[in-house]
């Protein structure tokens, strides 16, 4: 007899719009069919303005809700390098890209509806003060009621709701995780997970029972109202449709956290 829980909800994210040009990067039609958040680069470290346009587009024809994945300005580096920027010119940079992607949405018929870093961004605001407070504060000087996701414990969240900002706890599927409850950097081995059936598992084991097997095989608390699933990794289509199709089994309703 099957004992699931139905009382639990999840929303689930993936990163998209991240193709330049004539470089694809990713199914983001098939991500869209998928998630319930879409995480949209913001033309700063990936996205030109007609594919960032389109995905916004078809985002919203699915009723999937847009955050602005703000990043460095970094395109050759697609924003997985850490700059030590002024924190004036970073909360400018971030007030840029939502400025840019909200036009998008716009024209669309939609909005921009939460905030993520992304790569050495995300990673910079767990313990930068100064950079999570720039981060922190072009969110507030733009729009105060856009939520702001994070990893669980960053500096960002802490900073976002002391400002009064709704913060959202977000977990990586396909990403592994250190003791300390941090992602297992990309440059070591363990980073990246492709295991379908693995990935699905560790997500109704998070979700259900709020813990997550750490790469030392230590089990770490992970309170996640949102899962990730990157939408630039080889068979990320598949993985994704694994993750929810098993956390639905799991009695876990996926729905999108901001409407």
């Amino acid at each position: 007899m099957s004992h699931a829980q139905t009382d639990l909800v999840v929303d689930l994210n993936a990163d998209l719009g991240e193709s330049f040009g004539t470089w694809k990067l990713g199914d983001d039609e098939a991500m869209l069919e998928i998630v319930t958040s879409a995480n949209v680069a913001c033309g700063f470290h990936a996205g030109d303005p007609l594919t960032l346009r389109r995905t916004v587009a078809q985002a919203a024809e699915r009723g999937v809700a847009v955050g602005a994945q703000v990043g460095y300005r970094d395109l050759a580096g697609f924003g997985r390098r850490f700059i030590d920027i002024d924190p004036a010119e970073l909360a400018a940079d971030v007030l840029y890209q939502l400025g840019a992607l909200e036009a998008m949405c716009r024209a669309a018929g939609t909005r921009v509806v939460y905030v993520k870093p992304h790569g050495a961004l995300y990673h910079a605001v767990i313990d930068n003060e100064g950079q999570a407070k720039a981060v922190v504060e072009a969110i507030t000087a733009y729009d105060s009621s856009l939520p702001v996701l994070g990893l669980p414990g960053a500096a960002s969240l802490r900073i976002g709701a002391d400002q009064g900002l709704r913060v959202v706890t977000e977990a990586f599927a396909d990403r592994g995780y250190t003791p300390q409850g941090r992602l297992v950097p990309r440059s070591e081995p363990g980073a990246l997970l492709h295991d379908p059936e693995e990935v699905a598992h560790r997500m109704v084991t998070l979700v259900t029972q709020g813990f997550i097997t750490a790469n030392d095989g230590s089990q770490v608390e992970v309170s996640a109202q949102s899962l990730c699933t990157h939408g630039d990794s080889p068979g990320a289509v598949e993985m994704a449709e694994k993750v929810r199709s098993e956390l639905t089994a799991a009695g876990v309703t996926i729905t999108k956290f901001v409407s």
